[in-house]
C-alpha cells in the first residue's frame, strides 16, 4: 500500500474546468471518500488517479513515484466500477484470475491469490458459478475480488454500490468496511450517498465545482463545516438556514436577530463579525427542541412559533415539517412516540452550542464548543 499525494491538479474539458487546483494527501492505509453533487469532479479525480484522464497541470504521486503520464498498468492501482463488468462466459474463478493470467503469473500463484481473496469476501463457495447465477451483491464482491488479487498499491472505487437495492447496499457497505480493516489498504471511494461517506470514510473530501471545499473526518465535517455548502451537503435531512443580522458581539458568542424579531445567542467565535452584518443561522433538525402548547411567560426569546405542515413517521423518530410565523420553513426531528397532528402549533428552540452562523460569502464562523453538541428530541 502507498501514500497518495495530489498537488495543485487542474483538469479541463475544452473550455470547461472540471478540477481546479485540487490538493489532497491520502495517508497509507486510509479510506478516503470523495463526495459532492453531480458534476463536481469526483469521478474525474478518480479517473485522473487511475490514468484514464490526463491532467493539465499539477503533480500526482503514488508512494514515491510521480505518475503523471504513466499508463494505468504502471501505476499499481486497481479500480472497481459502478458496473460489475464481469465476463459472462467465465466462472467466478476465471473472472478473478484473468488479469493475473494475462500478466504472466504462474498457476500456483494465481490459485493462491484467488482463493485467498474469495475467502476474505466469503465467495469461495461460488468460484465455479457463472455471473448470471449470482445475485447483485455477489457479482459486486467478485468485481472487488478481481481487484484484490492484483495486490495493488491503491484501490479505487467508483460508486460500486449504486446498482444494489437499499438493504443489500447497507450489507455490502459493512462488508467493505470490514474488508478495508482486514487489508489495511489505501482506498479512494467515490459516492453521492452521504451515508456511505459518513460510515465508511476515515476522511471525507467534499467537492463542489471542481474545488475541494473541505477535507476531514466525518465528525469534523458534520460538527465544524467550513462553509455553507458543506453544512448543507453533510447531514440528512439537510440543515435549516434562516436569514438574520448580528445585533451584539457578546463574550459568550454572537447574538443575532431574525426578521420577525426573534433573537438567538450562538456560541461561535465573533472574529471579524460586525454589528448589523447579515448572516444565516444554521440549525440541524436533530439540534432543535420542539415544545407543544402555548408559550410560557418565562420562555426566553430564543424560540420560534411554528405550525406543523407535514409529519414523516420513521419509527424511532418523526420528521416534522414546520412553517414559522414569518413564513420560514424548518425540518425538525422529533420523538417518534409523540402524538402530533397537521396544523398543531408548536414552539421551536435551538441548542445554542449546536447553532451555526454563516457569513454572506458562505464561510462559517468557527465553533467554540463543538464537543458540547447534543441532540434535543422534541415533544
Amino acid at each position: 500500500m502507498a501514500k497518495v499525494s495530489i498537488q495543485n491538479v487542474s483538469k479541463s474539458f475544452g473550455s470547461t474546468p472540471v478540477l481546479q487546483d485540487v490538493s489532497l494527501d491520502i495517508e497509507h492505509g486510509e479510506l478516503v471518500v470523495l463526495v459532492g453533487p453531480s458534476g463536481c469532479g469526483k469521478s474525474t479525480l478518480l479517473r485522473v488517479l487511475c490514468g484514464l484522464e490526463e491532467i493539465d497541470s499539477g503533480t500526482l504521486r503514488i508512494g514515491d513515484d510521480i505518475v503523471n503520464g504513466k499508463p494505468p498498468a504502471e501505476r499499481g492501482i486497481a479500480m472497481v466500477f459502478q458496473s460489475y463488468a464481469l465476463y459472462p462466459h467465465m466462472t467466478v474463478y476465471r473472472n478473478m484470475a484473468f488479469g493475473l493470467k494475462i500478466h504472466g503469473a504462474d498457476k500456483a500463484e494465481i490459485e493462491r491469490r484467488v482463493h485467498d481473496a474469495a475467502k476474505v469476501l466469503h465467495i469461495d463457495h461460488l468460484l465455479e458459478r457463472l455471473p448470471r447465477e449470482l445475485s447483485g451483491g455477489q457479482r459486486q464482491r467478485v468485481a472487488i475480488g478481481r481487484a484484490i488479487v492484483r495486490e495493488p498499491r491503491l484501490f479505487l472505487f467508483d460508486e460500486p454500490l449504486s446498482n444494489l437495492d437499499a438493504a443489500l447496499r447497507a450489507k455490502t457497505r459493512i462488508e467493505l468496511a470490514r474488508l478495508h480493516r482486514d487489508l489495511a489498504a489505501t482506498m479512494v471511494y467515490v459516492t453521492h450517498d452521504q451515508i456511505e461517506a459518513m460510515t465508511l470514510g476515515d476522511k471525507i473530501v467534499v467537492l463542489h465545482e471542481g474545488r475541494v471545499q473541505q477535507a476531514g473526518t466525518p465528525l469534523t465535517l458534520y460538527q465544524q463545516p467550513a462553509n455553507r455548502f458543506v453544512a448543507t451537503f453533510i447531514g440528512s435531512p439537510t440543515i435549516n438556514l434562516l436569514p438574520a443580522r448580528v445585533i451584539e458581539l457578546a463574550e459568550q458568542g454572537v447574538r443575532v436577530q431574525l426578521g420577525n424579531g426573534c433573537k438567538f445567542l450562538a456560541t461561535v467565535d465573533n472574529t471579524g463579525l460586525q454589528v448589523g452584518e447579515s448572516v444565516e443561522i444554521g440549525l440541524r433538525p436533530e439540534h432543535c427542541e420542539v415544545l407543544s402548547g402555548e408559550r410560557a411567560p418565562n420562555l426566553d426569546d430564543a424560540a420560534l412559533d411554528a405550525e406543523i405542515t407535514l409529519v414523516e413517521h420513521l419509527g424511532e423518530s418523526n420528521l416534522l415539517y414546520l412553517k414559522t410565523d414569518d413564513g420560514q420553513e424548518l425540518v425538525v426531528r422529533g420523538d417518534g412516540n409523540a402524538a402530533v397532528r397537521l396544523g398543531d402549533s408548536v414552539i421551536v428552540r435551538a441548542v445554542p452550542e449546536a447553532m451555526y452562523l454563516f457569513r454572506a460569502d458562505g464561510r462559517a464562523c468557527a465553533r467554540l464548543r463543538p464537543g458540547n453538541m447534543r441532540s434535543a428530541h422534541a415533544l
